[in-house]
């Protein structure tokens, strides 16, 4: 499936508590979201499958696939569109012969030693970060900066996202760095209004 970087969005089910996980994607991608992944660490395969299929199910139509982050039996039980996955999950090989040749598969990386061992062939993007420190992931690796980002992305043969920390004023900075596009988790979930946070990334960097 075709894919776009430009603007993407990594659920928090406990962010979109008060607004709702659902309406929360709705509406960030009418704002500009391009590209969405389902993480949810606490829910069980079931319930996390059971969302998975309810977003694919919103994201009909739209031009914007769903990701599952780490759990490859939901990806493949919700038929989502595709899996990413860390350094310490899921391993890539596994995730491209169980999910197939047209599935989109994404792997975080932090450092060189992990872009040169990375399985580059079986992969279709990397997300790169985090470049700040950041709240919503508690065991983040140590943030590289738009330095450290840029030279990744220099290096990398592949399509990447920025992520970690990064909000609307950062749009540009992660542009000038080389990347494809961002990942944003609080600026849209933890925020009131969705789809203006989604609008916001566009009015600072048009995507």
């Amino acid at each position: 499936m075709p894919f776009n970087l430009s603007l993407y969005l990594v659920t928090d089910a406990a962010l979109c508590d008060d607004y709702g996980l659902e309406q929360t994607v709705e509406a960030a991608v009418r704002g500009g979201v391009t590209i969405v992944q389902l993480r949810d660490k606490y829910a069980s395969d079931e319930q996390m499958t059971d969302q998975a299929k309810r977003l694919k199910a919103l994201l009909a139509g739209t031009g914007v696939p769903l990701i599952i982050n780490d759990r490859l039996q939901v990806a493949l039980e919700s038929q989502a569109d595709g899996l990413h996955v860390g350094q310490s999950d899921a391993a890539v090989q596994e995730a491209r012969q169980v999910l197939g040749e047209q599935a989109i598969i994404g792997l975080s990386i932090n450092t060189f030693a992990q872009l040169q061992a990375a399985p580059i062939a079986l992969l279709d993007y990397v997300g790169i970060g985090p470049v700040f420190a950041t709240g919503s992931k508690q065991d983040h690796a140590q943030p590289i900066g738009f330095g450290g980002l840029a030279s990744l992305v220099k290096a990398c043969p592949l399509p990447s996202v920025a992520i970690g920390g990064l909000k609307a004023e950062h749009a540009i900075s992660v542009h000038r760095a080389g990347a494809n596009g961002i990942a944003v988790i609080s600026a849209i979930c933890g925020q009131h209004d969705p789809f203006k946070a989604a609008r916001a990334f566009q009015a600072t960097a048009p995507l």
